[in-house]
């Protein structure tokens, strides 16, 4: 990927943010009949998206110089740092790998997911990174609270009118639309567990400083994530943890961009070494990378499903089945038992989707409990910091192909039977229920929609 092209991208989210730059520049032009959004044609609507989720309408001044710093030249500027200054202002680096960016490398290198993991945790530890994680324990207490909210949601429904519908949280694109556009309409439906992201920043600067007797702003943490917006999530001031006096993550790069930093280092992959992944528990052994079930994402709706049907109907579901709508982005899943339906689950990917289930919500017709919202059509694997094709704003669907391929490849495994996270509670939280395990494991969303000097107009 070109180093323009990345430069160009590094704080867009989405190719929506083109289309509403472009209608900016074109004052008094007519409306085009179809728009574009996340690599979608919508022709049902007769107006472009006039406003978008993180164009400068709407990201703050602080918040732009926050995302100017998460970038290749800033990380580049803090390994050279290390191999200059002295040994005790050296900073120990950390790297934290999105499952749903490995398989970007593993189609780009030509091989397996676990041995592109391998090669790319090599030439990780080859620039000075001191350690590499993926996020897989992290999505899995995201995965864990989230099951046990919405059981909590769904037994107070009749007498709490917000707890259902729930929305899930991990999406930064999706609830930066519901923060700052939707208000009080959504925002108490959304669920309070943090992203894998942010609770593996957690993971990080608290737990794994504690083990290694480090201080936390020694420690500078990197993210390699599929998606753009994934920078704006590192910058909410609610993930700067003033007691440590840190951010939880201080980095995010995109998978692209660090692709484009290996061939601007002109590195081999067959010359690299082949280095498995670091584990959070100090664990010896290669275990590889595993996934959690779900077609292109973490697969929260999956896991809320079945433990939401054996922990409420004593009902064991072994396999799902989705049922398609409007498209493929959105689906259904609904149990059932002697004819009554007793759960009704959706997955909703994309903002022409997105803009359908709105619409319901204000209508008072949404029939789920439970909707897995993601602004990327296609889910996290398709996010564009690693999704682009060479044309600028449409997506590389061959490419896509690919990693859903290399993804669904991967052992899945279950977070209730993941020894770590029993012991990750028990060690470093104090318990599922502790002010501990709150703290790093939860957060709050607002209605932040009545802060816009200039409010967002979107226009479907």
């Amino acid at each position: 990927m070109a180093e323009v092209a990345i430069a160009k991208r590094k704080e867009k989210c989405e190719n929506c943010t083109k289309q509403c730059n472009k209608k900016k520049g074109e004052e008094g032009a007519p409306l085009q009949e179809k728009h574009e959004a996340n690599g979608e044609v919508n022709e049902e609507s007769p107006q472009l998206l006039s406003a978008c989720l993180s164009c400068d309408g709407c990201v703050s001044e602080e918040e732009s110089l926050k995302i100017s710093q998460q970038n290749l030249e800033e990380v580049n500027r803090v390994l050279a740092l290390n191999k200059k200054c002295d040994v005790a202002e050296h900073k120990v680096l950390v790297v934290s790998l999105s499952p749903q960016s490995l398989p970007f490398f593993a189609v780009k290198f030509g091989l397996d997911i676990a041995e592109a993991t391998r090669k790319l945790c090599g030439f990780l530890k080859s620039l000075g990174v001191q350690y590499v994680f993926d996020t897989t324990v992290a999505a899995g207490f995201s995965i864990l609270e989230s099951q046990r909210e919405f059981v909590q949601r769904y037994r107070r429904r009749h007498h709490d009118s917000q707890s259902l519908p729930m929305f899930t949280s991990s999406c930064p694109g999706w609830i930066r639309y519901a923060e700052r556009v939707l208000g009080s309409l959504v925002t108490p439906h959304i669920s309070m567990a943090r992203s894998p992201q942010q609770i593996m920043g957690c993971l990080v600067k608290d737990y794994i400083t504690q083990q290694q007797k480090l201080s936390a702003e020694k420690v500078y943490h990197m993210v390699v994530a599929p998606c753009f917006d994934k920078k704006l999530e590192a910058v909410r001031e609610e993930f700067y943890s003033s007691l440590l006096d840190s951010p939880d993550v201080d980095c995010v790069l995109t998978s692209a961009e660090v692709f484009h930093m290996m061939e601007c280092r002109k590195a081999s992959v067959a010359e690299l070494d082949s280095v498995p992944l670091d584990h959070v528990l100090g664990e010896v052994g290669d275990t590889g990378p595993l996934r959690y079930e779900g077609r292109t994402s973490e697969g929260f709706l999956e896991h809320v499903f079945k433990h939401a049907a054996k922990e409420l109907f004593g009902l064991d579901v072994q396999e799902i089945t989705y049922k398609t709508l409007r498209n493929r982005d959105f689906q259904e899943v609904t149990l059932e038992r002697d004819g009554e339906t007793l759960l009704q689950f959706a997955a909703v990917y994309g903002f022409r989707n997105i803009q359908t289930l709105v619409q319901r919500i204000r209508k008072g017709r949404v029939p789920y409990q439970l909707v897995e919202v993601l602004s990327c059509p296609g889910g996290c694997l398709s996010g564009r910091g690693q999704a682009e094709s060479t044309v600028e704003g449409r997506l590389d669907k061959a490419l896509v192909q690919q990693m859903e391929e290399a993804y669904i490849s991967l052992p899945v495994r279950l977070p209730e039977v993941n020894p770590a996270l029993h012991t990750l509670y028990r060690d470093w939280l104090e318990g599922q229920d502790s002010p501990q395990a709150n703290a790093a494991l939860r957060t709050q969303y607002r209605d932040l929609s009545h802060m816009h000097t200039q409010p967002p107009h979107i226009q479907w």
